[in-house]
């Protein structure tokens, strides 16, 4: 059992899971043999010190005992949290520790506690089974809760395997007995339950039985406020389990009488979480909210206008969540419902509309005196102001006429509230209604905006204000609106204040940033000249004083600065040019005097990292803008040695989210030096090695595949000398199950970049490469599951396919080709499956309609009598050829004329 640990993180975890160093873990025998025989009591409340060293001793002997004798340390454990006589703080930690013997974050470790548990005697199980049951009729609360989350636990590891069938059974005969806080632990329990397993591993009539105990534990005449809680938050867990129920007309009828009964309750606890439930049945049950909706209205109403402010959020959440479903199903089926759509839409919103926005334009009228300083801020203005987005978003043009005359009666008022609410409400029916009903208000609206973000006395009109304009710019600006909201006139206005706002209060200022994002950007296709241009360089100066500022820290500031700045680099035209070319020594400058090395604090560290970070993601801006075109590109090469070299000595600061951003803006630069960068691989490849090797952080390690995707493009056989060290790496990267399973797709890609860059030389990783392709293609096909599970399955396919293209490509025209027959009924067996499957998205059928082409182009006729025999390439290069997508369109004629050369062979 060594190297298994407490916490399930990492074997250099102590007790709480905090990183320790190495060193602190080293073997003790002596605690090992001592502690099987000592209080466990005593250890469990040493773990706890406040001396550091009486804590570290008992958390070696914990991970001692626990790695020589796993069955008897839980069992241990159990016991401790069962007795009534024992500490609370013992007995908490107790089941802490066991919880965590059970699940961890990461899955691979989940994976292993699982299989841990399920290979322990049968008789220990038992026995910590039967006292975790007997903690819930503890008098101690905090014991009852953790056991209700340990049982929950195991259940989500034994109930999928057929184990502990009585569970349930027993759960449900608890909760017909009095003591009240026994009752109350066992509906805790179940709603853990709930949330652990999933719908399919309970049946319907225990589902059923569940259900009636929760709603009967809700009900007004349960006299426990503790129960009732504890019944209303299972309730929440559980409504992914009631899709029979729910769909019973009389079954729903209790259940919505009882939740909505709950709103109304006098304890606010029990109102917050039955409003909970609301939102929750209004995306998982939409279909089947007409009856309720009308009463649903008046509490959500009553709610929002009088409850307190934990209740009053959720009733605004009920209706962000039913406009969220509605935008989906309007999106989804473009409004035509002919018998094309499983869900119609019932329009709740626009029903509501009259009563709706009223209420929602009254809560805009209840911020908060320091919200805008508040990076986590949310309060009721805030809800009420995000849902009338949404409505906007649902309903379109109906809501303007409702909006406008609160706007025109509050945005001139004395009082700042007025000021900011009708700002607020503005700015935020600004996504959904037309141009045409927007345009006019924004023509009107334009000019005493610009002059309220710099002369309203308030910073939280200004905040909002800043906001707005930045809202404007994003929806209503750019080459697809047909009336331009900016003119020659008004732009240079705009420009001036907006830079001017850059020079307020940090959260202003941030805001102002953003606004000027979005009006540069709103140029990015209007030709060759730019409005902004002659305003180009004040722009940039401006953005650069911004990140200079003392208090940049504060509201994201910086960050907002830098991400404007890449904004304005690569929205640039060819007359600019020149200034962009300036720009390139001034941000080197800045990211070479954040190497210079000065003793940091850690926190420091950290704001020097942040700042790296930012800088390289600036010049990867640049670098991809003046690489873009040969003259721009010829000047900068002049720079290229010297900004590799601040990328090196940044990998050297060591930080994750440098080395991510340094790694990005590396991969363009070898895009841009294109062959030439080769001079750069001897002392880059240790670090590309490194990034490969980054399990823990595994965005890192995704974007270092990336960029070997971009070296092999940009070296093409130059890469041949560092190939077997990164095909390694790759293929060890693939068997791990450490490393996250959305690094494994681009890692199939990078194969096909390298194969098409090296050639017939990919021939030594031939056979490991496509044993590893051929492996997960057969896992990729017959994935059923969530949302999540398809999007992924296809990331998956896409990369696999993009494998097979290269590699197919790579050795076309070479005398080697002959390599690759044997794989061919294999990809063609692939392509079948997941076309018959049919749930690929259009970008998996465009790259494998794709690699049809390719394996017909490589292998000629000895693909075209496989082809032709295959289950369903004719079907699908016809449906490729039929699509209204233009790109699968082009793929598949392509294909069609490569595979009718391979049958003419």
């Amino acid at each position: 059992m060594a190297g298994i640990n407490i916490i399930g993180v990492s074997t250099k975890c102590n007790l709480l899971g905090v990183v320790e160093p190495a060193s602190i873990i080293r073997s003790s025998p002596i605690c090992g043999r001592n502690i099987m025989a000592m209080e466990v009591t005593q250890v469990l409340l040493n773990a706890q010190s406040i001396d550091g060293a009486v804590r570290k001793n008992a958390e070696e002997s914990l991970k001692q005992f626990q790695e020589q004798n796993l069955t008897v340390f839980l069992v241990s454990l159990s016991g401790e949290l069962a007795n009534e006589e024992k500490p609370v703080e013992t007995r908490k930690l107790a089941g802490l520790i066991l919880k965590n013997a059970l699940d961890a974050k990461e899955q691979h470790r989940k994976f292993e506690l699982v299989q841990r548990w399920l290979s322990l005697d049968s008789n220990a199980k038992s026995q910590i089974k039967a006292c975790l049951l007997k903690t819930l009729t503890s008098v101690v609360s905090d014991a009852r809760s953790t056991a209700s989350q340990v049982i929950a636990k195991v259940a989500g590891i034994e109930l999928p395997h057929k184990q502990w069938p009585e569970l349930i059974g027993s759960l449900l005969s608890n909760v017909h007995q009095l003591p009240a806080h026994a009752k109350q632990a066992t509906l805790e329990t179940l709603g853990y339950l709930c949330e652990e397993v999933s719908p399919d591993v309970i049946d319907q009539d225990q589902v059923n039985k569940i259900l009636t105990a929760v709603v009967q534990g809700m009900s007004t005449s349960e006299g426990s406020i503790d129960v009732r809680l504890a019944a209303t938050r299972a309730l929440f867990n559980a409504l992914g389990f009631a899709q029979a129920n729910f769909s019973n007309d009389m079954e729903r009828d209790y259940i919505m009488r009882v939740v909505c009964e709950a709103t109304l309750c006098p304890d606010v606890r029990i109102r917050q979480a039955a409003f909970e439930c609301l939102v929750s049945i209004s995306s998982t049950y939409y279909d089947k909210l007409a009856p309720y909706i009308q009463d649903i209205f008046n509490i959500t109403a009553k709610a929002v206008k009088e409850d307190d402010e934990p209740v009053a959020l959720q009733a605004i959440e009920f209706w962000s969540s039913i406009c969220d479903e509605e935008i989906d199903i309007l999106e989804e089926y473009g409004g035509d419902f002919t018998g094309d759509s499983d869900i119609p839409c019932f329009y709740f919103v626009k029903q509501a509309l009259p009563a709706l926005v009223p209420m929602l334009l009254e809560t805009l009228l209840k911020q908060e005196e320091d919200q805008d300083q508040d990076e986590g801020a949310w309060n009721i203005a805030m809800a009420g102001g995000t849902c009338l987005g949404l409505v906007a978003r649902t309903v379109g043009d109906d809501i303007v006429p409702l909006v406008v005359p609160f706007i025109e009666g509050n945005i001139s008022k004395p009082d700042w509230r007025q000021r900011e609410g009708a700002t607020y409400a503005f700015g935020s029916i600004l996504e959904g209604p037309s141009p045409e009903k927007l345009i006019p208000l924004v023509n009107v609206a334009l000019t005493f905006m610009l002059s309220a973000l710099t002369k309203d006395p308030s910073s939280h009109v200004k905040d909002t204000t800043a906001w707005t304009l930045g809202r404007i710019f994003e929806f209503l600006h750019g080459s697809a609106v047909d009336s331009p909201i900016i003119s020659q006139a008004n732009c240079q206005q705009i420009v001036t204040v907006l830079l001017q706002s850059m020079k307020d209060t940090p959260n202003v200022a941030e805001k102002a940033c953003g606004a000027l994002y979005f009006l540069v950007q709103g140029y990015e296709e209007m030709g060759p000249s730019s409005p902004l241009t002659p305003f180009f360089q004040e722009i940039v100066q401006s953005l650069l004083t911004v990140t200079h500022r003392e208090d940049a820290g504060e509201s994201r500031l910086r960050t907002a600065a830098y991400e404007t700045l890449n904004e304005v680099v690569r929205c640039s035209t060819d007359e600019t040019a020149p200034l962009v070319l300036q720009l390139v020594p001034v941000i080197m400058m800045e990211l070479h005097n954040t190497l210079e090395g000065q003793k940091l604090s850690s926190e420091e560290r950290e704001k020097q990292s942040e700042l790296q970070g930012l800088l390289c993601g600036c010049l990867q801006v640049i670098i991809q803008k003046l690489g873009s075109s040969e003259p721009t590109k010829y000047v900068f090469m002049q720079y290229a040695d010297q900004i590799m070299g601040l990328f090196l000595r940044v990998f050297d600061c060591r930080s994750a989210t440098v080395h991510e951003e340094a790694m990005l803006a590396i991969g363009a630069l070898a895009y841009a030096t294109g062959a030439d960068f080769a001079k750069y691989m001897p002392e880059f490849y240790r670090y590309l090695e490194m990034g490969l090797q980054n399990f823990e952080e595994y965005q890192v390690c995704a974007v270092t595949v990336g960029v070997v995707g971009d070296i092999s493009r940009a070296l093409e056989e130059k890469i041949v000398p560092y190939c077997d060290g990164i095909m390694t790496q790759l293929l060890k990267n693939l068997s791990s199950n450490q490393l996250h399973r959305s690094v494994k797709p681009p890692i199939f890609s990078c194969f096909g970049d390298i194969a098409l860059a090296v050639g017939e030389y990919f021939e030594k990783y031939l056979m490991w490469a496509m044993s590893a392709l051929q492996t997960a293609a057969e896992l990729s096909t017959h994935i059923a599951g969530d949302d999540e599970l398809v999007e992924y399955t296809n990331s998956l396919r896409n990369g696999i396919l993009e494998a097979y293209s290269g590699i197919f490509q790579g050795f076309k025209n070479s005398p080697k080709t002959q390599l690759l027959i044997p794989y061919a009924p294999h990809i063609l067996q692939f392509l079948d499956g997941i076309y018959m499957e049919k749930d690929m998205d259009d970008v998996v059928m465009k790259t494998a309609i794709g690699v049809l082409g390719d394996l017909a182009d490589t292998l000629g006729s000895h693909a075209g009598s496989m082809i032709q025999q295959s289950v369903s390439s004719k079907d699908f290069l016809n449906e490729c050829l039929s699509s209204e997508d233009l790109m699968i369109k082009e793929s598949a004629e392509w294909a069609k004329l490569a595979i009718s050369r391979a049958i003419s062979v």
